[in-house]
C-alpha cells in the first residue's frame, strides 16, 4: 500500500487506483440468457430467476399513469428485486478534517470495471451471503448501533424505469475507533471527493447517492460574501431549508396523479422480442436484456453469472439553476416512472436517452434543447458517469448543471417547480422525494462547492 491512513493528495490516490485496477484479472463475457448458470426461464411465465428464488428476477410489468384528463399505458420488462440492500459511508476524523471511507469496487456492467464505491455496497442477499462468498467488509459499523453515530439515514429509491419498487437504505456513520485499513479501500476528505466526481466514470452511483446527503458545513463569510455560483451554492446549502411550501405542492402534484401496475409473465410482454441471446424492443429504443458470465477474483464470490439490463444509447441528467437574492434555486419536476415507489418523486429537469425521441420541438422531452445548446460559460458541471454497475451493463448519463438565461422565464409548465438547494437537501433527509437521478446530480452539484 503506498499509505497506511489516508490519502494525502489526490496524485496519491490515482497511482493507488491504478495499481488496483491493474492487479486482479476482470473478466465480463457476454453470454445467451438460455446458458447463465445458476439462472432459467421459466416455463410458464418466461420470467428469469435463479435457482435460489432469492437476489432478483426480470419479469414483466404493465403500467399505465393518469394525470388530470390524460392517460399513458405501456409494458415492459423489468427487475423485481424487492430486498432493500445497504449503502454505506464510515466517516472519521483526522486532524480535525473529515474523511471518507471508499472502495474500488469491481462491478460487472460497469464500462471500465473499477469504480469507487461507498464503504459498504450490498444487498440483503450478498451481506446475509446467500451466495456462500467471504463476509462484507465493515458491515458491522452499519449494523451495530454502538460503532457510531449515524449523520443521514434513510430508505431511498433506485431506478423506477428499471426497478420495481427497489430501495436500499442510504447510510452515513461516523466513528471515532481505530478503523483497520483492508486491501482495496482508502480515506478520501469531501474536497477530495468532490474533484472525483468532475471526472468521467470513476464514482459509482452508489457512491454518489450516498455523498448527495451529506451534512453541509457552513459557508464562511469569504464564500458568502462572493458574488458568484459558487456563492449562492454556498449560502442555499448552508441555510436550513424550510420544505413545507415544497411538500404542500409535490403532495398536491401526487394527489391527482395515480399510478396502476400489474406485474405480467414476461413472454406476454408486447413490444419486446425474445431471441436465443437476448431481449430487446422491437424498434431498438429504451433497453434490451442481457447475459454476462463474470470473473472477478477480488469480489465475496470470484465466478457467476446473471442477467443485465443494457440500454440502448446514453441519457441525458440535468439540472437547470438560478440564482435569486444570491440563493440558488434549482428547476425540479415531479416523475412518474413504471417502478416508482410511491407514484411520484421529484427528478432533475431533465432524465432522458434523446435518442428515444424525434428530433422535432413536440416530441422532445421539456428543456432538453436548453441545457445541450447552452453556451459554455452557463454549464457549471459536466460529466459522464455510470449508473449501477450490478444490475446494467454500460448505462452512461450525460450528468449537466447549467445556470439558465437571463430571460429563462420564471414560470414553468405544470409538474415543474423551482426548490432551493436548502430546500431539497430537506427532503433528502426522507425518503422517496429525490429519485436517484436527482441524488446523483446533487451530490455532482455539491461538488462545485468543495473546491
Amino acid at each position: 500500500m503506498p499509505y497506511d491512513n489516508v490519502v494525502t493528495s489526490l496524485e496519491q490516490f490515482h497511482s493507488w487506483f491504478a495499481a488496483r485496477a491493474g492487479a486482479t484479472d476482470y473478466r465480463v463475457k457476454e453470454v445467451p440468457l438460455h446458458s447463465l448458470a445458476g439462472w432459467h426461464s421459466d416455463p410458464d411465465t418466461g420470467n428469469l430467476v435463479h435457482r435460489t428464488g432469492r437476489f432478483y428476477s426480470i419479469e414483466g410489468l404493465r403500467a399505465t399513469v393518469r394525470d388530470g384528463g390524460g392517460e399513458r399505458s405501456w409494458a415492459q420488462p423489468v427487475i423485481v428485486q424487492p430486498e432493500i440492500g445497504i449503502l454505506g459511508i464510515l466517516v472519521r476524523t483526522f486532524d480535525g478534517v473529515p474523511h471518507c471511507l471508499m472502495q474500488a469496487k469491481m462491478e460487472p456492467g460497469n464500462v471500465n470495471s473499477l469504480q469507487l464505491s461507498p464503504t459498504v455496497q450490498a444487498t440483503h442477499s450478498n451481506y446475509t451471503r446467500v451466495h456462500r462468498g467471504s463476509a462484507v467488509p465493515y458491515l458491522e459499523y452499519f449494523t451495530d448501533p454502538r460503532r457510531g453515530r449515524p449523520l443521514a439515514d434513510s430508505l431511498q429509491s433506485e431506478q423506477g424505469s428499471w426497478f420495481l419498487g427497489k430501495r436500499n437504505r442510504n447510510v452515513i456513520v461516523e466513528t471515532t475507533e481505530d478503523v483497520p485499513l483492508r486491501d482495496g479501500f482508502c480515506w478520501l476528505t469531501v474536497r477530495q471527493l468532490g474533484e472525483l466526481l468532475r471526472l468521467d466514470n470513476l464514482v459509482n452511483m452508489d457512491a454518489r447517492c450516498v455523498l448527495a446527503a451529506l451534512p453541509s458545513p457552513a459557508a464562511d463569510d469569504a464564500t458568502v460574501a462572493e458574488d458568484s455560483f459558487a456563492g449562492a451554492l454556498a449560502r442555499s446549502a448552508a441555510a436550513p431549508g424550510d420544505a413545507t411550501a415544497l411538500l404542500s405542492r409535490f403532495t398536491a402534484l401526487k394527489s391527482r396523479r395515480s399510478l396502476v401496475r400489474r406485474r405480467i409473465p414476461l413472454n406476454q410482454v408486447a413490444g419486446w422480442r425474445r431471441t436465443t441471446d437476448r431481449i430487446a424492443h422491437e424498434e431498438g429504443r429504451y433497453f434490451c436484456v442481457i447475459g454476462v458470465d463474470v470473473e472477478a477474483a477480488d469480489r465475496e464470490v470470484p465466478r457467476w453469472s446473471q442477467p443485465l439490463l443494457a440500454p440502448a444509447s446514453r441519457g441525458v441528467i440535468a439540472l437547470l439553476t438560478r440564482r435569486t437574492d444570491g440563493v440558488l434555486r434549482l428547476l425540479l419536476r415531479a416523475r412518474t416512472e413504471a417502478g416508482t415507489f410511491d407514484t411520484v418523486e421529484f427528478g432533475p429537469t431533465v432524465q432522458c436517452a434523446p435518442r428515444n425521441y424525434p428530433s422535432d420541438p413536440p416530441g422532445r422531452p421539456p428543456f432538453l434543447d436548453e441545457v445541450l445548446r447552452a453556451p459554455s460559460d452557463r454549464v457549471r458541471f459536466d460529466a459522464v458517469h455510470s449508473e449501477e454497475g450490478g444490475r446494467f451493463h454500460h448505462a452512461q448519463n450525460r450528468y449537466l448543471v447549467v445556470e439558465a438565461a437571463d430571460d429563462f422565464p420564471e414560470d414553468v409548465p405544470d409538474g415543474y417547480l423551482w426548490a432551493t438547494v436548502g430546500e431539497t437537501l430537506e427532503l433528502l433527509r426522507h425518503a422517496h422525494y429525490l429519485n436517484v437521478e436527482a441524488r446523483c446530480l446533487l451530490a455532482c452539484l455539491r461538488s462545485l462547492g468543495s473546491r
